[in-house]
């Protein structure tokens, strides 16, 4: 039998690089197609990757899919609609600060996961935990507080934070309704529960679309090329995301994924030729010490 003890570690790294890149992605379509039109790109786009992914592995494996029992939905429906609300809540902020330090706020959704799963789950919050919650909050409070920005600073970290806050919740939605799925394997599992929940977040977000403002629908429609790419990173992404829920919790697998800020932080500078002050890097530094504090004490 194959070790999979260190796959989620894998898994993450993938994961953190293909989400960055859809992030740049996103980003750029959200000048064109506004903020919830951007969001809805990476489910829209995404779903039928997923479908094919779901159909792939279970023509390779020969295994069934999966039977959903009655817990499975409730987990579903917290992940599905918490990552559309962390989707549109990064993009808006992502237009009011630098890319890198975006990224950063988002990022303090491991410390976040944490807390959840203190309340949600029953899981231990140690002192090097505590600690680490600190540490992190530190950094955020350190990136926000430049003078030259005291009339606005507040909003994007604002709306950072709570992004990174559906994050967190999406996460652990995620990782309960794979968990609900015995008897199968823990690739089965896991793509079936992506392909569940981005056909979910499609149907959702074009029924809304279709009702409020049908104009996106048809923006979206016209920008199918860079649209089909970015919804190919997200699904692809996402795949990787929940094959490491599977095999790990979720406040190990979002600790790793802080690999993430490095990543922005090249994307940052090589592709939107944006500068990180010494001030915000110092604040990601303590924010990066106190997530890895976090994933040594878990």
């Amino acid at each position: 039998m194959i070790d999979s003890s260190w796959l989620w570690a894998v898994f993450t790294v993938l994961a953190a690089a293909a989400q960055t890149a859809r992030n740049a992605m996103q980003r750029e379509l959200t000048a064109s197609l506004g903020t919830v039109g951007a969001t809805h790109v990476r489910f829209l786009f995404g779903f039928p990757f997923a479908l094919v992914f779901l159909a792939l592995i279970a023509l390779a494996s020969g295994i069934a899919l999966p039977r959903p029992g009655a817990w499975f939905w409730p987990w579903i429906a917290v992940g599905t609609l918490a990552q559309i609300a962390a989707t549109a809540l990064m993009l808006a902020a992502m237009g009011e600060r630098s890319f890198v330090v975006t990224i950063a706020y988002i990022k303090t959704e491991p410390v976040q996961v944490a807390l959840f799963g203190l309340v949600f789950l029953g899981d231990k919050l140690t002192l090097p935990m505590a600690v680490a919650i600190v540490i992190a909050t530190a950094g955020v409070v350190v990136m926000s507080l430049k003078p030259s920005e005291r009339s606005g600073g507040g909003r994007p970290m604002a709306l950072g934070l709570t992004a990174g806050g559906m994050f967190a919740l999406s996460a652990i939605g995620y990782r309960g309704a794979i968990l609900t799925l015995e008897h199968t394997t823990f690739v089965m599992a896991a793509t079936f529960t992506l392909a569940v929940g981005l056909v979910m977040q499609a149907a959702l977000l074009s029924l809304y679309l279709a009702i409020r403002d049908r104009a996106v629908l048809v923006a979206i429609a016209k920008a199918w090329r860079p649209s089909l790419l970015a919804g190919l990173m997200g699904a692809t992404a996402s795949q990787f995301w929940f094959l490491a829920f599977a095999l790990a919790s979720a406040a190990s697998v979002r600790t790793l994924a802080l690999v993430e800020v490095l990543f922005a932080q090249a994307i940052s500078r090589f592709v939107f030729g944006q500068k990180t002050t010494p001030r915000e890097a110092f604040g990601i530094v303590l924010v990066t010490f106190g997530v890895v504090l976090l994933l040594w004490a878990h």
